[in-house]
This record gives structure tokens, C-alpha cells and sequence, in this order.
């Protein structure tokens, strides 16, 4: 049971960075989110970065969040998963 929980814990993290990582690309090809896969990714990570966003203020143009983002989910998986075993 462990081994499938580590395993879903896992994808779910990995899905999560795709999902970042497409808003990032998604950002440089369609910056007013006029496109479906756009909106998608944006609605999706929102509410991961959002909040970050509101902590962390961007540096001009430059937008960190989904840099601390991903280390903290990164983090947060590791001490999830080193909980578990």
C-alpha cells in the first residue's frame, strides 16, 4: 500500500510541475491567454501561484513564482515521501 501511495504521490507532484512548466510556455507564446491550453494551465496553477505572487514580487518583467514554486513542491514532496517510508 505504500509503494502505490509514494507512486500516486509521486505522479501527482510531477503532474503539478507539467502543469507549471506549461504555464510558463504558455506565457511567451500567448501572453493574453486568448487560447484554450492558455486559460487551462492558468487556471490550473493559480492557486499555487497566486499566492506566492502576492509574497514575492516580481523583478520588472520577470515573474519568480513558478521558480518558488517548484523548489516548494519539490520540498514538500521529498517530506511527504520521506514521511511515508
Amino acid at each position: 500500500m505504500s509503494g502505490f501511495l509514494i507512486t500516486f504521490i509521486t505522479w501527482l507532484f510531477q503532474a503539478l510541475n507539467i502543469a507549471i512548466l506549461g504555464r510558463v510556455i504558455m506565457s511567451w507564446i500567448d501572453p493574453q491567454g486568448n487560447m484554450g491550453i492558455t486559460r487551462f494551465f492558468m487556471e490550473l496553477t493559480e492557486p499555487i501561484l497566486g499566492p506566492i505572487r502576492r509574497i514575492v514580487p516580481s523583478l520588472g518583467m520577470f515573474d519568480l513564482s513558478p521558480i518558488i514554486a517548484l523548489l516548494l513542491i519539490s520540498v514538500l514532496q521529498r517530506l511527504i515521501i520521506s514521511a511515508l517510508i
